[in-house]
């Protein structure tokens, strides 16, 4: 008979404490030890307190299974952190949580370092138990840790829902017993950071002093296109399309003497087409039907590296007497309105497909996956679960009040809230696998000799130091691809992101299953870069890129792992900071420091 010490850690923020009865027991090969409660009578799991009972049991247990159980006719929820069954004989074995239990339905947790489950060679209660986590009611709120100010989601089971046709599925919030319930008090600016930055607002009187001075100069203008928060459309442009009939005459003066538009057609020009809203219904706004451009920018930029400038617009894709091409040499008044209605159909893109599908949706749907087709023991939950802090809330709250008829996009943009959804879809239909990989996407847009390209340089850089530390978090777990190819976990997990995510549609490219590490590498740092950096430099951020304040890793080859990533995200950091001393404008949205762990906003 072995005597096992159980060490309870309770959350250490405000709620977490329990009148409920929780039981414990221990399964292993060999079956299932008795319940032993934990706690005792009255309010039990103080806030950060740690508790131990004894248990007896002739298992080696490899799980634990928590029993809740209702102590009052108004049941409450404990936020369980981590539990450890200590032996003395063998070294403690780490059962990670960060979860609320509340209700009557078990839960059972697989020990940290007994990550993959290749063949259920387990008792049948661990095979039936060992993904219904989520059958266990969730207090998203705290789920980031110590945060004070969130909304509290209970569900009892996370589901797929259709918001609107066309779109990647989504939480289905009507299951959703509290949708939003606001806590706040005086920590809420400690919790969020906005203390710790006091001054930094010189920062954006700096940029916006900038901006009002140089907002009508071609050079800025173009130089949104690449460093600005839309810089993915861009491409190298070697043939004009037959609806932008650019002729030589129109844009030989802004050539240069010596060349002519074919020749500049080689890589030195470039477009920009935001067909993506041609033929969209426009809003109401105040009863009056918006103008919605769909236009066609050519940009130059002399083989030198010189600065990138517009050459050429046409604010439709129809070519004809009323869709004119704007050129430089016009009058001040036409191109400078010409410019502007360009940046009107750039927030419209940038917000709907570029934000809100490619960062929002997309990373909604990597989070339902994961968190009902992957045990929380599996490595591949440990490495995404922090950055997925908060997209529930965000995404929810979005759906919820943005897109109601007469809310905000109903009232600010020319599509509507309708037109807005219409236009996602259409950006769903063109969204491919290729276009989430950064280098696949910027080679597939033309765009490694395009100088001054920041967002390019620093988000090459990111994406290696991702996919460096995920590489090694993989080959801890993952000895070759035979172990990819035969974790039904991971594949089942796969799958349903193919299904549910993207439709369906082959076309995408995205992988129906993973058959080598090389495969399951690059889709990991494709979903953490997109929840994370990319999402920086389209947005804004929270909490920084490579924070795990959760210990889901127990062991110590991970935590090196994270540890390595960390110092070259530092190195990082420090390179782009001295790069931008060079730059009138620095571009900060991919240093480390300003990229956030998650769509957390």
């Amino acid at each position: 008979m072995a005597i096992y010490i159980v060490r309870v850690s309770t959350g250490s923020f405000l709620g977490v404490v329990s009148w409920d009865n929780i039981s414990i027991s221990l399964l292993g090969t060999e079956g299932e030890s008795l319940p032993l409660k934990l706690g005792n009578f009255g309010k039990d799991f103080n806030q950060g307190v740690v508790s131990k009972k004894k248990s007896d049991s002739d298992l080696i247990p490899n799980s634990l299974s928590l029993q809740p159980k209702s102590s009052s006719l108004n049941p409450d929820a404990w936020f369980c952190q981590e539990l450890q069954l200590i032996s003395p004989k063998n070294p403690p074995l780490h059962f990670p949580c960060y979860q609320w239990l509340e209700g009557t339905e078990s839960l059972v947790l697989r020990e940290g370092a007994d990550a993959l489950f290749l063949v259920p060679n387990t008792h049948p209660l661990i095979f039936s138990l060992s993904h219904r986590h989520l059958h266990v009611c969730y207090k998203y709120g705290a789920w980031n840790g110590p945060v004070i100010f969130f909304p509290i989601f209970i569900f009892s089971v996370a589901r797929w829902s259709e918001y609107f046709p066309g779109l990647p599925h989504c939480l289905d919030a009507k299951n959703l017993k509290e949708k939003f319930v606001f806590l706040s008090n005086i920590r809420k600016p400690l919790e969020l950071g906005f203390l710790g930055r006091l001054g930094s607002n010189f920062d954006v009187i700096y940029l916006s002093e900038y901006v009002a001075e140089h907002w009508q100069d071609d050079e800025f203008f173009a130089s949104q296109f690449l460093n600005g928060l839309n810089p993915v459309l861009i491409q190298c442009c070697h043939s004009l399309p037959d609806n932008f009939p650019v002729t030589n005459n129109m844009v030989a003066p802004l050539l240069g003497p010596g060349t002519s538009l074919q020749e500049e057609l080689e890589g030195s020009l470039y477009l920009v087409d935001h067909s993506l809203l041609s033929g969209l219904s426009p809003g109401l706004i105040d009863g009056r039907p918006q103008y919605v451009a769909a236009p066609m920018t050519l940009l130059h930029q002399k083989p030198d590296g010189g600065p990138l400038l517009p050459i050429a617009i046409q604010l439709n894709q129809t070519p004809g007497p009323n869709n004119p091409i704007f050129l430089p040499s016009d009058s001040e008044e036409d191109w400078l309105l010409a410019k502007t209605w360009v940046r009107n159909s750039e927030f419209l893109v940038h917000e709907m497909v570029t934000h809100l599908l490619c960062t929002h949706f997309i990373s909604e749907v990597f989070a339902i996956a994961t968190m009902r087709q992957l045990p929380m023991c599996h490595p591949v939950f440990k490495l995404l679960i922090p950055h997925f802090h908060f997209t529930f809330h965000i995404n929810t709250i979005g759906r919820t009040d943005l897109f109601k008829p007469g809310g905000l996009i109903d009232k600010s943009t020319a599509l509507g809230h309708l037109g807005c959804l219409e236009l996602v879809a259409r950006g769903m239909k063109i969204l491919t696998y290729r276009s989430l990989c950064l280098p696949h996407n910027l080679a597939d847009r033309g765009v490694q000799g395009l100088a001054n390209y920041h967002y390019r340089d620093d988000g090459l850089q990111i994406w290696d130091a991702v996919e460096r530390f995920v590489s090694n978090i993989i080959d801890i777990y993952y000895p070759e691809d035979r172990s990819v190819s035969q974790d039904s976990e991971l594949q089942a997990w796969v799958q349903e992101i193919f299904m549910e995510g993207f439709l369906g549609q082959e076309c995408s490219g995205i992988p129906t299953c993973l058959e080598t590490l090389q495969d399951l590498v690059q889709f990991l740092t494709m979903i953490i870069f997109n929840s994370s950096a990319q999402h920086a430099a389209v947005n804004s951020g929270q909490r920084l890129l490579g924070t795990y304040p959760e210990v889901h890793f127990t062991e110590e080859a991970p935590k090196q792992s994270i540890a390595a990533f960390q110092s070259r995200l530092v190195q990082i950091s420090q390179d782009i900071q001295e790069r931008n001393k060079g730059l009138d404008l620095p571009y900060t949205y991919l240093d480390p420091l300003h990229i956030e762990n998650s769509v957390a906003i």
